[in-house]
């Protein structure tokens, strides 16, 4: 039974993180202005990390071995996003926006360091799915 409940936090996790990556971010950034695009990814952002931080965290609790271990560093690096990193780059943004143009390009480096987690994490977290799919629990 806990391995079903690992795989279903899996693969919400996973379907999460590529729905809003390939339908819900291009979306609000084609159809909205870039000012509301802007005020409602600062109010999604905490609501997505959230919701990738606990589906990760009910994976690691559930699951055994390798995936156990994959989807608790998901969490643990999930939880930095949205407490540290994402406050920074929401900071550096401001500035930008209010001339400092040494903000600009720390924004630019902070910004693609979320891209580049958020990458790692769901490839690693495909990677935990196909392991978890094709191997039975012991």
């Amino acid at each position: 039974m806990m391995h079903l409940l690992g795989l279903f936090a899996l693969a919400l996790l996973f379907g999460g993180m590529v729905f809003f990556a390939a339908i819900v971010a291009p979306l609000i950034f084609a159809k909205l202005p870039p000012d509301h695009a802007g005020h409602f990814v600062r109010a999604l952002f905490p609501r997505y990390y959230l919701y990738v931080f606990a589906a990760a965290a009910l994976a690691s609790l559930t699951l055994r071995g390798w995936p156990s271990l994959v989807t608790a560093l998901v969490a643990l690096t999930t939880a930095w996003l949205r407490q540290w990193l994402m406050p920074r780059i929401n900071q550096l943004s401001d500035a930008a926006l209010a001339g400092d143009d040494t903000a600009k390009p720390r924004f630019a480096r902070a910004h693609q360091l979320s891209v580049l987690i958020n990458a790692i994490q769901w490839l690693a977290i495909t990677a935990a799915l196909a392991r978890v799919g094709f191997v039975p629990p012991a």
